[in-house]
């Protein structure tokens, strides 16, 4: 079989996003093609040694590679700026990956406090066990990122916007510290989209995203990426993924190819509706505490205008009554739909504290800026006006 690449060089983003990384076969298929094989075959015993010292290109096994992710992998990398990218079967295999990869025992992280539950799990409980200390900061705060560093310390890690709260930090000067000392910058750029804030560029060693929300965007497949330099990427995180193997479906892959064929459109609409939503919710006496990436109120709207080129597609409100006060809200909603999945083309709405965040404590929640009163409200491409109904019907008129 002859498999050819399509290049894709200096091309603008959004036709990267439909022909990069392209791999078509004699057959000269359209559309990607999906290659659902566990295994791949030799000429010879002597091809089958040489592919596994890397000395003859192809594929070998899938959960090393295979053709449909590495179509993923190569498009996403294209799409990022990033050298190189690898797949991974969900977002938190991705930055279990970026991270432990980076780590040995005896070696120190620092990560913002403000972070989905279970990436501080990764942080809090399972580096520990395996003799990686760390130690978490508030993340808008420089100088606290500054102090927290120690002689191993080998990483950073952080969510820009943070779930839920949209709290955002300044890629760049963290990025500057990291470099400064020595350590690996990680970035969760789920929130951000890799359409609206480019963390590479921003001097992040790491992107990792979970393909389940955005990317994907219409609620089938899990998935995860990170993206970096050749040399992080094709070096520790291959040999970790490939010696654990939290690989990617073929299937998944495939549909995530599709996917990202439209995600440009989807994310740009999705961002004019939560500009629509965000703006109504602000009116509301309901929500003494309404965080949108576009408002230009938000606490960190300069750093925002530098490092992000749009808003999120994600809305956090306060409601005033805490947790009953929020249920009821929630439980009246008919159109929007409770669930904690993000990203999605229809809109979806949860309530944190006893859902991402309920295996904390109501002190760290308050110190992570999650109330009881907190919702997250992820927009979709529903028309903005029916939106706003069902919400304000929800709120009681």
């Amino acid at each position: 079989m002859t498999i050819e690449a399509a290049s894709t060089a200096g091309l603008h983003p959004e036709t990267r996003l439909v022909h990069a990384g392209t791999l078509r076969s004699q057959f000269g298929e359209t559309s990607e093609a999906l290659f659902l094989t566990q295994g791949h075959v030799y000429d010879s015993a002597e091809q089958c040694e040489a592919r596994f010292l890397n000395k003859d290109p192809g594929f070998q096994y899938g959960r090393f590679s295979n053709p449909t992710v590495s179509m993923l992998e190569q498009r996403m990398a294209a799409f990022e700026g990033a050298e190189s990218c690898r797949a991974t079967a969900t977002g938190m295999a991705a930055v279990t990956a970026a991270l432990m990869s980076q780590v040995r025992a005896g070696d120190h992280v620092v990560a913002a406090r403000a972070l989905f539950g279970s990436c501080r799990y990764i942080i809090e409980d399972l580096l520990p066990r395996y003799g990686v200390a760390s130690t978490l900061v508030d993340g808008t705060d420089l100088a606290a990122w500054r102090a927290a560093v120690q002689p191993n310390t080998k990483a950073f890690f952080l969510e820009s916007p943070a779930n839920p709260t949209l709290e955002v930090i300044d890629i760049a000067a963290v990025a500057g510290l990291a470099k400064e000392v020595g350590a690996k910058l990680v970035v969760d750029n789920v929130f951000a989209t890799p359409l609206f804030q480019r963390p590479l560029e921003l001097g992040a060693d790491l992107v990792v995203y979970s393909a389940t929300k955005h990317i994907d965007g219409q609620g089938r497949c899990l998935g995860g990426l990170v993206l970096g330099s050749k040399e992080l990427i094709e070096g520790e995180i291959q040999i970790f993924l490939r010696q654990t193997g939290p690989a990617l479906s073929p299937f998944n892959a495939w549909v995530m190819l599709k996917a990202l064929e439209t995600l440009p459109l989807r994310i740009r609409q999705q961002a004019q509706n939560a500009t629509a939503v965000a703006k109504w919710l602000k009116g509301r006496k309901e929500l003494p505490h309404v965080a949108f990436i576009g408002d230009p109120e938000h606490p960190q709207a300069k750093i925002i205008a530098k490092q992000m080129s749009g808003p999120s597609t994600l809305i956090a409100f306060e409601v005033a009554g805490g947790k009953e006060a929020a249920f009821r809200f929630l439980n009246k909603l008919r159109l929007i739909r409770i669930s904690n999945n993000l990203g999605d083309a229809k809109s979806l709405i949860v309530h944190p504290a006893t859902t991402t965040h309920q295996r904390f404590t109501p002190e760290v929640r308050a110190s992570m800026g999650v109330s009881d009163g907190l919702i997250r409200l992820s927009i979709g491409l529903e028309h903005a006006d029916d939106l706003i109904a069902d919400l304000r019907q929800a709120l009681g008129g």
